[in-house]
């Protein structure tokens, strides 16, 4: 068993950098007009109006949370003076209410790609994995999120999954810390890793593509040249 726990929480998370890493160089290199979400809004638009943004902002507001929740360690709260009641009550509300979010539009997503005809007969194999696969690691959190704010509840992750997550940086994984975590924070581990291992060869490779530079371009300004007079600038 002691094997077993070193491959999966010692090995596998670098493994699966590798894979996530490798993917996406190649993609970029073979395959770079690849990168995109194959759009379906011309077939239907009226559910991907409130699915599109529920999943996008619920899955933002998702990873900061982990983020937070994962890289800053409990001294800092500390002497910042954040209860240890505060820290969970806050990511509880903030993180189950983006979790929430982030599952009901994927929900719909999946309705609208199973009810509208022409979107199923678009779905490739790779969407036939990785939504699955997505939902299950979004229901995994939730679990995790809802197990960890009963009052029943003795642990406390912030001394477990997060030290293994840090400890993953300094190239000395706490192997431990993981492999002592109750049974739906390892599940949920697992298939997060399993997903980024997927990552390069699905639609998600278009989160690397973001139009961020749209942010700071400058604008494009057309002026009208009259009647009879060719073009804009």
């Amino acid at each position: 068993m002691r094997h077993l726990h070193t491959a999966l929480w010692g090995v596998l998370p670098y493994l699966t950098l590798v894979v996530l890493v490798a993917g996406t160089a190649w993609r970029y290199r073979y395959d770079r007009f690849g990168f995109t979400t194959r759009s379906s809004q011309l077939h239907e638009s009226r559910l991907l109006r409130i699915a599109g943004p529920l999943f996008h902002y619920g899955l933002l507001f998702v990873i900061a949370g982990h983020v937070a929740g994962l890289l800053v360690p409990e001294s800092l709260t500390d002497r910042l003076h954040v209860s240890e009641h505060l820290y969970h009550a806050n990511a509880l509300i903030a993180g189950g209410t983006a979790g929430l979010a982030t599952l009901a539009g994927l929900a719909l997503l999946l309705y609208r790609r199973l009810r509208t005809p022409a979107i199923r007969a678009a779905t490739s194999r790779s969407d036939r994995v990785v939504y699955p696969l997505l939902l299950t690691v979004v229901l995994a959190g939730l679990t995790a999120t809802a197990s960890g704010a009963t009052a029943a509840s003795t642990y406390d992750y912030r001394l477990g999954v997060s030290v293994w997550f840090r400890s993953l940086f300094a190239l000395d994984p706490d192997v431990t810390a993981m492999a002592q975590a109750p049974l739906v924070y390892r599940l949920h581990a697992l298939l997060a890793m399993a997903l980024f291992a997927l990552w390069p060869y699905t639609r998600l490779i278009h989160a690397f593509t973001a139009p961020l530079g749209y942010l700071v371009r400058p604008y494009v300004v057309y002026r009208y040249r009259g009647r009879g007079e060719v073009g804009a600038g």
